[in-house]
């Protein structure tokens, strides 16, 4: 995690106005694929001094809470997500090219495949380093859910507390599928975990110390600023006091919910989704979540008031299901599939829903758009997980594990999309 984040300066702007978009990429060995923790190296390569964020054509390189990860993200709120795919393109061009003889490489993907953060964990030790310092006292960060994971952050405004509350509802509503479309996790120090999105599971229990701080990733129902203040953000900060005298973390980014308001710039800050294997297929996925998040604000399916009347639990069910299974979880809630826009009485899978909405939303020409092209792979061969697991085989061993993940390391850099024979 990082404090700042992507279009930080924001204005007052309404729905779907602005994009901020933020991707995070391990530095690992360029032969071995070992983590690197060299991120303030590459910054200070770029900007003379270990400064926490640089402007870089465009994007803004930023440290992370471990060494061996950089982000990348919009410098300023943008108004289109087309063409962005291009500007994180070059960016991962450059970054590469300032690891090269540094002997290192970006590799993609939610979480290194066999790195073990009981020894190979260094935090970030400049600008912001305190606050690093207080998530480590408080909850260990020489763990998975800390120290190795990498995911996509969106960031969307609202304009006013009415757009705040229509907002957060229809987020609430797709985050729990939102696994089955990027889940990119399923290997863990050496092996399959038997889940296609492990990050989630690391994350969503890497705060037990102080359950309020993650709750069950899927937010309360909770709609005006008032209401998130109150049941939210105050437990949050009452229960950290006694760990943190010094109100180190006693700001709103501690929250560490699947999305979580942001007020100090107006935006809601979506962050369950996975790193996929390169910026065109994170920005394609990007585009179909924000015309799923476009209809539910329209109320093409189901109403507002239907919306905030979902609660925690069923929401949490197909979230957890979507985890373990990704594209292939059962959703066996028909009124959930049905608030989506599923057109049949009955269960479906997560996959079969996605591509659903995706003809809905994406008809004819337009759905087979260039920048769009990524979701044909994703929806037809399956999460990256599931592409993953099948190039790994039955008995995946440690060479063929590398050679996988040298492949997806080859994707990034020439932004390509990574298959798997079926």
């Amino acid at each position: 995690m990082s404090a700042p984040a992507a279009g930080a300066e924001a204005g007052p702007y309404h729905l779907f106005e602005r994009f901020g978009v933020e991707l995070e990429y391990m530095l690992v060995d360029r032969e071995t694929l070992a983590v690197r923790p060299i991120s303030d190296q590459v910054l200070h390569a770029v900007a003379g001094a270990y400064d926490a964020d640089v402007d870089v054509d465009g994007l803004t390189w930023s440290n992370e809470l471990v060494l061996h990860v950089i982000e990348l993200k919009t410098a300023a709120p943008a108004p289109h997500l087309e063409g962005l795919a291009k500007e994180f393109q070059r960016g991962v061009g450059r970054v590469n090219a300032l690891l090269e003889p540094l002997g290192a490489r970006l590799m993609p993907s939610a979480m290194h495949p066999w790195m073990d953060p009981r020894t190979e964990t260094k935090l970030w030790p400049h600008e912001s380093s305190p606050i690093y310092a207080a998530f480590d006292r408080l909850f260990n960060c020489q763990g998975h859910g800390w120290s190795n994971l990498q995911c996509v952050h969106l960031n969307l405004p609202f304009g006013d507390d009415a757009e705040f509350g229509r907002l957060h509802a229809a987020i609430r509503l797709v985050l729990p599928i939102l696994p089955a479309l990027a889940a990119s996790s399923p290997i863990v120090e050496g092996q399959p975990t038997g889940l296609a999105d492990t990050r989630l599971e690391v994350y969503r229990s890497n705060a037990r110390r102080i359950p309020s701080v993650t709750g069950q990733v899927i937010p309360e129902p909770v709609f005006t600023p008032g209401e998130y203040e109150e049941q939210i953000l105050r437990p949050i900060y009452r229960d950290l006091a006694p760990h943190d005298p010094e109100g180190v973390l006693q700001h709103e980014w501690a929250n560490a919910r699947g999305a979580i308001a942001r007020f100090e710039r107006n935006t809601i800050e979506i962050r369950v989704i996975d790193t996929q294997e390169c910026p065109q297929a994170d920005l394609a996925l990007l585009r179909l979540v924000v015309a799923v998040l476009r209809a539910l604000v329209a109320e093409r399916w189901c109403s507002y008031a239907e919306q905030c009347a979902w609660a925690v639990a069923p929401l949490e069910q197909v979230f957890m299901d979507a985890i373990r299974d990704g594209d292939q979880a059962v959703i066996r809630n028909p009124a959930y599939c049905g608030a989506l826009g599923w057109p049949e009485a009955g269960d479906c899978t997560a996959g079969e829903l996605w591509r659903h909405l995706f003809a809905q939303l994406f008809p004819g020409s337009a759905g087979a758009a260039a920048d769009l092209a990524p979701l044909a792979v994703i929806l037809d061969e399956g999460c990256l997980s599931r592409r993953i697991l099948r190039a790994l085989g039955s008995e995946p061993g440690p060479d063929r594990m590398h050679a996988v993940y040298r492949e997806l390391c080859a994707c990034l850099a020439k932004g390509r999309m990574f298959t798997a024979p079926a």
